[in-house]
């Protein structure tokens, strides 16, 4: 295997089993109140993915989860959740999943930025995270704060991050991605013979490349037309 964090990351992402996930966690919202800070999954990602750059697949990231937090989720079950400890445990898998989901398509574009900026330009926490940046970039005393954001149809998914009262220095930047349904790859030509506007708009959009397995990453391009801006200055 490769000793480059971003193809690790790439092998990662192409054997996620994006169809077995879906059927199995999409119908259950049980455990959908706020979870208090000590027991959510962020920090964890990015100590995990990031820091550690652990590249492990969402189950053995929820049993790290599970062992880490065992106490902490017991009490929250107990004392704010007031629920059975099957339904609770269940309803917790299906939501870290979906948190899992998002979180790691963000740690990857980090990844695809480092890739082009150059390895030590790219920061990445749950303090920025908080701050208002999904990840950061430094380079040639340029300050690039992106908040990665998931579109569907035009229509934003992601909720805004809360204005932090200590903003950060730097340009910001949205970059966003969507994930049509397989079923516009499978079958992506109406019966008159033209593309489908979802497999059409995915296609044009360069910025972004699906995986044999359904999973949608983002390409260099969209970091390399920003270097190329702060190297021609």
């Amino acid at each position: 295997m490769s000793n480059n964090p971003l193809q690790k990351f790439n092998d990662l992402l192409e054997k996620v089993d994006l169809v077995g996930y879906r059927k199995r966690y999409q119908p259950i919202k049980i455990v959908e109140m706020d979870l208090p800070k000590e027991i959510q999954a962020v920090s964890l990602l990015y100590e995990i993915y990031w820091d550690k750059k652990m590249f492990v697949n969402f189950d053995e990231f929820y049993r790290i989860y599970l062992k880490l937090y065992k106490h902490k989720l017991e009490e929250f079950r107990k004392n704010k959740a007031f629920m059975c400890k099957n339904c609770f445990y269940r309803g917790l898998e299906a939501r870290i999943y979906r948190t899992w989901a998002s979180i790691i398509t963000q740690i990857h574009a980090a990844y695809v930025a480092e890739s082009v900026f150059v390895s030590g330009t790219v920061r990445m926490s749950e303090a920025l995270d908080r701050a208002g940046a999904d990840f950061q970039v430094q380079y040639k005393k340029k300050t690039l704060n992106y908040q990665v954001k998931k579109i569907s149809f035009s229509r934003e998914v992601r909720k805004e991050k809360p204005k932090s009262k200590q903003p950060l220095e730097g340009e910001f930047f949205d970059i966003t991605y969507d994930v049509p349904s397989d079923s516009y790859f499978r079958n992506p030509k109406r019966k008159n013979g033209k593309y489908r506007l979802p497999y059409l708009r995915f296609k044009e959009n360069k910025n972004l490349k699906r995986l044999p397995n359904g999973f949608v990453v983002f390409t260099p391009l969209i970091f390399e037309e920003k270097k190329k801006e702060i190297d021609a200055i």
